[in-house]
């Protein structure tokens, strides 16, 4: 869907990027992630076709960003960190504009406007203004904005910034349903935990290359993350799920482990009761929820 090879983008008094190479499965949400001033911003921006770099390729399901931008515009959705909404309009009439701004005919005009507005949750409110919103309505609306043409590309930077516990959560559930209706999306944050529900692969950014040279998988639907506490130190512990069919151990110690096991519930269930069997005292098993968050760490600093 999205390849990269060799991007370098350099500002008047610096180089941002330094020759990053990446590739992107469609329908998949890929995190974006590294420290402030890494160059997730710029990266972006390049995948838009909205920055000409100095060398490098960029395309997009087969379309080159320098050669072929309006093209690249029309199957991509883009929210930047800063977007703009028009307050004093209602949001059937930002949504038309945006439509009518991507090129929609103005026939087409009013059913692309409420299946934007339905995907985002705001049929109820189409006729209310855009600046009596809440934030987390106001973060609806801006990504209604950039989907109303039905993108196949969806680029999000710093979405969730500033959004409540509440907001954050409806959010995730928002871009899971772009996904599952055929959307491929990439989101970028500083804040892993923003990403840890919705996010499958992850590209960690590092003063303009990529850590590792690839994206890095943090989740897989057929085998989970999982975490094993137990109450007595025992030096084995690695050993013995190394030898357990079907798991992969991730890292471990003398009283945690964190390794991948098939979903599976019966298989589960074997594998505590050999734990249990071989004197193992299980004080906590179960998904681990901060794959995303252990990857990261485990990664950085590695070129």
């Amino acid at each position: 869907m999205i390849d990269v090879r060799d991007l370098v983008y350099e500002y008047p008094t610096t180089r941002a990027l330094k020759g990053i190479s990446l590739h992107v499965d469609p329908q998949t949400i890929t995190a974006l992630v590294g420290p402030n001033g890494a160059g997730k911003t710029t990266l972006l921006r390049c995948l838009a076709a909205l920055e000409d770099p100095y060398s490098g390729t960029v395309t997009v399901e087969g379309h080159d960003t320098r050669s072929e931008p309006r093209a690249i515009h029309s199957l991509l959705g883009y929210l930047p960190d800063f977007y703009g909404l028009y307050d004093s309009l209602s949001v059937r009439r930002v949504l038309s504009y945006a439509a009518r701004s991507r090129g929609i005919s103005p026939a087409l005009t009013s059913a692309a406007v409420e299946k934007a507005a339905w995907r985002v949750g705001l049929m109820d409110r189409l006729d209310r203004k855009a600046g009596e919103l809440s934030r987390g309505l106001r973060q609806r609306l801006a990504i209604g904005q950039s989907i109303v043409h039905e993108p196949k590309v969806l680029l999000l930077d710093e979405p969730a910034a500033g959004l409540d516990p509440q907001a954050r959560r409806d959010l995730s559930g928002l871009l899971i349903g772009l996904r599952e209706n055929g959307m491929t999306l990439v989101v970028s944050s500083h804040i892993l935990a923003e990403l840890e529900d919705y996010c499958s692969e992850m590209i960690i950014i590092e003063d303009g290359r990529i850590v590792g040279g690839q994206a890095v998988k943090v989740k897989d639907v057929e085998r989970p993350r999982y975490m094993l506490e137990i109450a007595t130190a025992r030096s084995d512990l690695r050993e013995f799920l190394e030898a357990r069919a079907g798991v992969d151990v991730i890292e471990a110690d003398q009283y945690h482990a964190l390794f991948t096991h098939t979903k599976n519930a019966a298989a589960r269930a074997r594998l505590i009761r050999d734990l249990l069997a071989a004197g193992f005292e299980v004080s906590s098993f179960g998904e681990s929820t901060r794959a995303l968050e252990s990857t990261y760490f485990s990664q950085v600093g590695k070129r």
